[in-house]
């Protein structure tokens, strides 16, 4: 066969000639090439809807959750959860008023009662945004500038749920920093104080273990030692994951027990529900301390989320990290203000170590668990005086900003952080912030939806601790879709749940239902004074009574028992329907 020898003609196809023959004038024939040896053609996916150059805090890198979307837990909390906690937030400020003497610091907290009525009115009213008071507050320029660039004209329920949400308790905080003697109150402090102080059983089951500086047994080889301690540290790794159960945003009225159950450290319980662990990446975690303990230690740092039982957990396991040589130093990062109800403040953090080592908060303690918290509080402030514990606060953390703007909005934060060996975003939050709280698919991988956090230069290390409490959940897998649309069929709610329990008592739900139903028919004093004198009996005709509005109910009330229950509208008695959750976490990790 005569051998040819291709020539590419510009603008037309690929031609050939003989390579012994003089070109003809006949026009040339094509040639089509068999390529069945060559790999199949791919079905090549970009990683993102939207390219990162193009994302921005209205569009981000996949649809939006927004306060409309009828199918989301979005719509939940806009139209009724955050209604709900601000209520909550002026019956507290209440409380406070009816406790002063001053008649100065009276008529002061009267006026940001009435900026708090304010916000009750913008956010039940589904107000336009707002630009942020100057307050001197160092995140304000931050507020502003996203507003104005990006949220012209937007309102609670159609600017991304994220955003709206953030914004609402920026509101809030700004009801109180423009007063005169009001300017760090916390309505949420109670609240914190009160939940930490019904968490007895879990607190003292990690007190009486660890009161003690951690110790190996002498006579067990080096290999011994370490498996002893990779236990150890795997353990307590979900003890700080599972303590992100208390999340005061979402649980309303729970009971002692209901909080024992959360809470629940014992190591049969920690067996149980590793198994409800997405995305385990816990031996990865491991092998990346093993190195730290190589260099001889490293900085761990910690951007906080829950106070209290969780706060107590982190620090429990910050302990651990410290006393093993796994980590030299450990930086916390709390908030610089409440932020949505329970996160981590400068008071919280202070609160939690001297109660421990002063406080008269557990009654019915022994002499024995009082002296073991004793202890680890003295550690535990031994440590802040040595420099080995360092709490901090950075105005970013209380922005509307996700964490892909984290380097360009924040770059002293960016850099600090750079310098860690490895960061702990705890939270559904920090989680919800790292992949921009948007609808990406469960197969997505974790070093995708946090975009810059893990392609930037500089970015460190990242680990999320994250129990599922809202609707974004990526790094599955390659079969993640399948393993997601799997739960949202068996388990109805899998991903808002955050509770152990795979059943809430009725009575509970009730109580929980009268306060949605109290917020959004504008009557919270009225219904609620009542409500405490209303016996099962007649709950239903009071339920009936409050909700004459049936385009409310429908609107409002039955998606959110949709998204609680998995139920059908039609199909359940909704006064008394068992929630059954199955409460799912998350351990993601991305090193280089």
């Amino acid at each position: 066969m005569t051998p040819v020898a291709p020539e590419h003609v510009a603008g037309g196809p690929a031609t050939v000639y003989s390579a012994t023959a003089p070109p003809s004038s006949a026009p040339p024939s094509r040639v089509t090439l068999h390529l069945g040896h060559l790999p199949d053609k791919k079905n090549i996916k970009a990683p993102w809807p939207r390219t990162p150059s193009r994302v921005d805090p209205n569009n981000p890198p996949w649809p939006a959750y927004r306060g409309y979307h009828e199918y989301s837990f979005a719509h939940a909390t806009m139209g009724v959860r955050l209604p709900t906690i601000l209520g909550k937030a002026i019956d507290d400020a209440s409380r406070t008023l009816n406790e002063q003497s001053s008649e100065d610091r009276i008529i002061d907290l009267v006026l940001c009662l009435d900026r708090m009525d304010t916000l009750m009115a913008d956010l039940s009213g589904n107000a336009k945004l707002r630009p942020i008071i100057d307050d001197d507050e160092a995140d304000v320029a931050l507020w502003n500038k996203e507003i104005a660039k990006y949220f012209q004209g937007k309102d609670f329920m159609n600017a991304p749920w994220l955003f709206a949400e953030a914004y609402k308790y920026r509101r809030l905080h700004e009801c109180f920093s423009v007063s005169k003697y009001w300017k760090d109150y916390d309505v949420f402090y109670r609240q914190k104080c009160d939940t930490f102080s019904r968490s007895a059983e879990a607190v003292f089951e990690l007190s009486m273990r660890f009161a003690e500086p951690f110790k190996q047994p002498e006579n067990i080889s080096d290999q011994e030692k370490t498996e002893a301690e990779r236990l150890m540290f795997l353990e307590l790794t979900q003890v700080c994951l599972w303590g992100n159960s208390t999340d005061l945003s979402l649980l309303i009225n729970m009971t002692e027990e209901q909080i024992k159950s959360l809470q629940s450290t014992g190591g049969d319980h920690l067996a149980a529900t590793e198994k409800n662990i997405l995305g385990n990446n816990l031996n990865q975690l491991w092998d990346t301390f093993k190195e730290l303990r190589g260099k001889t230690g490293g900085r761990i740092d910690f951007v906080l989320d829950n106070a209290g039982f969780e706060l107590y957990c982190d620090c429990v396991y910050a302990d651990f990290l410290v006393q093993s040589g796994l980590a030299k130093q450990v930086k916390f990062h709390g908030k610089r203000y409440s932020w949505f109800v329970s996160d981590v403040t400068r008071k919280d953090w202070e609160w939690l170590l001297n109660t421990m080592m002063y406080g008269h908060l557990f009654p019915k303690a022994t002499e024995a668990e009082r002296e073991s918290l004793r202890r680890l509080g003295a550690r535990w402030k031994q440590y802040e005086r040595d420099g080995r514990w360092v709490y901090e606060q950075h105005p970013f953390w209380c922005t509307g900003y996700t964490f892909w703007d984290l380097h360009s909005e924040a770059p002293d934060l960016f850099l600090h952080l750079s310098r860690s060996d490895l960061v702990f975003f705890k939270g559904d939050l920090n989680h919800r912030k790292l992949t921009y709280d948007c609808a990406a698919p469960a197969s997505t991988p974790f070093e995708v939806a946090i975009g810059p956090m893990a392609s930037a230069a500089g970015a460190p290390k990242v680990c999320s601790l994250r129990t599922i409490k809202s609707d974004v959940v990526v790094g599955l897998g390659d079969d993640g879709d399948e393993i997601a649309e799997k739960l949202d069929n068996s388990e109805p709610g899998w991903k808002i749940s955050g509770k152990y329990v795979r059943y809430i008592p009725s009575c509970l739900f009730d109580r929980f239902l009268m306060d949605m139903l109290a917020r959004l028919l504008f009557c919270y004093p009225k219904v609620v004074r009542e409500k405490r004198s209303i016996s099962r009996d007649n709950m239903s005709d009071q339920c009936q009574l409050a909700c004459e509005n049936a385009q409310l109910l429908d609107a409002h009330v039955i998606p959110l028992l949709r998204l609680f229950t998995g139920k059908r509208s039609d199909d359940c008695d909704w006064l008394r329907v068992p929630i059954q959750p199955l409460k799912r976490a998350h351990v993601k990790m991305i090193s280089y």
